[in-house]
């Protein structure tokens, strides 16, 4: 079964925003994603494939084992996988909490876009620590949503994305997780821990970014949350409208967009 409290839900519309994540980012957060040829690497938490599929590209030599708790997800990733033509990927349906795999059968791990909705990271971790071969790594990527800001600069647009990281506080997770990358794995017995920020800048000049991330992506992202927040009661319909509105401002041909990713890398 999926996470019930998944914020942004599993929605045709969210797979698409995923996947149009993954392809605008796939340079910025992935030009280094590269491990040794016939590693045993693990995706936790693949998701409807849309990261498999670039680190299954560009580790054609590489052996990947990905898992997810959505079955409805993991049918997506597979169907994926499959028409871009990659043998080099098994799925399997599995809760990071309750995996029945042996310690150390894992040269790498990658973890991307989890950690942020999960009540309990450092758990999680450390069970995915067990799992890899000693000198062997776990790479964790994820967004910061105190990180975004643009021009023209809105108050409305900053209470629609305060929404957004509420929600996803109340549902045991941490939209703001990107900036504790590095005490979490350190504080979980990884070395040699290294986080780079992966910034991401959209204005008229990038057409391609202003399109891929602040509208189908980050604003996407916003709007997707419209129900549940004016719901909630934490803002009205208006204020949150006005605020998607002037996001959308954002990318218009004076406007500029900026957010930063982080991604860590720790040795076991």
């Amino acid at each position: 079964m999926a996470r019930e409290d998944y914020v942004h839900g599993y929605s045709i519309k969210e797979a698409k925003r995923l996947g149009d994540q993954a392809v605008t980012l796939a340079e910025l957060l992935h030009y280094d994603s590269i491990f040794e040829p016939d590693s045993k690497i693990l995706e936790a938490g693949c998701g409807i494939g849309a990261q498999t599929n670039i680190l299954a590209g560009k580790n054609p030599q590489c052996n990947f084992l990905s898992i997810d708790i959505s079955e409805k997800s993991l049918a997506q990733a597979k169907g994926s996988i499959e028409q871009a033509g990659f043998n080099n990927v098994k799925f399997a349906q599995a809760d990071i909490f309750k995996m029945d795999l042996e310690p150390q059968s894992f040269d790498h791990i990658f973890v991307c876009f989890i950690l942020e909705h999960l009540p309990n990271p450092e758990e999680a971790l450390l069970i995915l620590k067990k799992l890899i071969k000693p000198g062997g790594s776990i790479t964790a990527i994820e967004g910061d949503h105190g990180s975004a800001y643009f021009y023209p600069n809105s108050s409305y647009a900053h209470q629609a994305i305060q929404c957004l990281i509420d929600l996803q506080a109340q549902a045991g997770g941490d939209a703001l997780i990107g900036r504790r990358l590095y005490p979490l794995l350190t504080s979980c017995g990884f070395n040699n821990v290294t986080v780079t920020p992966r910034v991401v800048y959209a204005d008229s000049s990038k057409s391609e970014m202003v399109e891929g991330f602040t509208k189908n992506t980050f604003n996407a992202m916003v709007e997707g949350i419209r129900n549940q927040a004016v719901r909630s009661g934490m803002i009205d319909q208006e204020t949150f409208d006005k605020g998607v509105k002037d996001l959308y401002r954002a990318a218009e041909l004076d406007g500029t967009f900026n957010y930063t990713f982080f991604k860590a890398v720790g040795v076991n």
